[in-house]
């Protein structure tokens, strides 16, 4: 057979009728034991599905849990570890979607990615990293680091202030005094708070806070570049950088290097996350590890309980400080 199976190919091979499988496919009363074993039979001979979209309407559950992300990046990807190990042993299945490569632009991207998929495609939802939460969303929804702070009815973060403070006091106390901010978007409040606890530890030792240390870095790559050159760039540059994510930590060590400075010799440099590439890179990354996998978890665990009726939560985790070969103590 070239073509997709249907309900009336199965119902012809097994000789009965479509309403009989139907019924044996959707669980139904009216069919014997013995009919439904052989129905299902054949349909997985066949590989028949039914639509998903149709079993939908007909059970008002589809059993599928979507994760919804702006892009895939590694952030995401961790996350989805996490929320695809939690999914095993339950009857959900998980589809991931990326709300922003056609549209373009990060604004919005959760609304439009909701009304596509809510209500017939997924019972519920994970947003990453939302820029807003819709306050009438068609299905139970829990958001991972939100962009707007805990304003959703149900949330996962990291305890970024107390993350952030812990970079820049292991800087700090391994003597540097001139230590550089490659902030995050401004659009995301998980940056706003490292930058608050950069700020934090600074205040706290007695140091001042420089604004020609604080540059601008996004939390990609290639956002990076630019504001890695301006802080090399400064008459007194820095001796130490934090920056608000690995992936821009790690660009900030490439910049330094394209100018012959070398990791943690010359610069020190220390990210947040802690994806994989952190303890791959050359040399390895200094950071502020994320419990991503863990945070995938906990957001399937309150989404679930949501489904069946359970409340809302705001849940924090801890960030714990992991000291690799990208910081030392500032050349004499």
């Amino acid at each position: 057979m070239n073509r997709r199976p249907t309900i009336t190919d199965v119902a012809r091979a097994a000789g009965v009728s479509v309403a009989t499988v139907s019924k044996a496919i959707n669980d139904r009363d009216g069919v014997s034991a013995s009919t439904h074993a052989h129905v299902l039979k054949v349909v997985a001979e066949l590989g028949y599905e039914s639509s998903l979209v149709a079993t939908s309407m007909r059970r008002g559950r589809t059993n599928v849990i979507g994760v919804l992300v702006a892009e895939f990046e590694p952030f995401a990807l961790q996350l989805l570890q996490g929320v695809s190990a939690a999914l095993q042993d339950t009857p959900y299945d998980v589809l991931a979607y990326a709300g922003t490569i056609s549209a373009g632009d990060h604004l919005g991207w959760e609304r439009r990615s909701l009304s596509r998929l809510g209500g017939t495609l997924i019972d519920g939802a994970i947003l990453v990293t939302p820029t807003t939460t819709p306050a009438h969303a068609s299905v139970p929804t829990v958001a991972i680091d939100p962009h707007t702070g805990p304003d959703s009815p149900a949330t996962v973060a990291v305890q970024n202030v107390d993350g952030a403070r812990a970079a820049t006091e292991h800087l700090i106390s391994l003597g540097h005094r001139r230590i550089g901010h490659l902030r995050g978007r401004t659009d995301l409040e998980s940056a706003h708070q490292r930058e608050t606890g950069y700020r934090q530890a600074l205040e706290d030792a007695g140091l001042p806070v420089d604004p020609a240390l604080i540059i601008h870095g996004g939390y990609r790559a290639a956002s990076a570049t630019a504001g890695a050159n301006a802080l090399l760039d400064l008459p007194d540059r820095p001796t130490a950088v934090f920056a608000a994510n690995d992936l821009t930590a790690i660009e900030m060590i490439r910049v330094a290097a394209e100018r012959g400075l070398e990791t943690p010799r010359d610069l020190s440099v220390v990210g947040f996350d802690d994806v994989p590439l952190a303890a791959s890179s050359t040399p390895q990354l200094t950071t502020v590890r994320q419990p991503l996998i863990e945070m995938g978890a906990s957001a399937v665990r309150m989404l679930l309980s949501m489904l069946e009726g359970g409340d809302s939560e705001h849940v924090r985790m801890p960030a714990e400080l992991v000291v690799r070969s990208s910081t030392a103590a500032p050349a004499s």
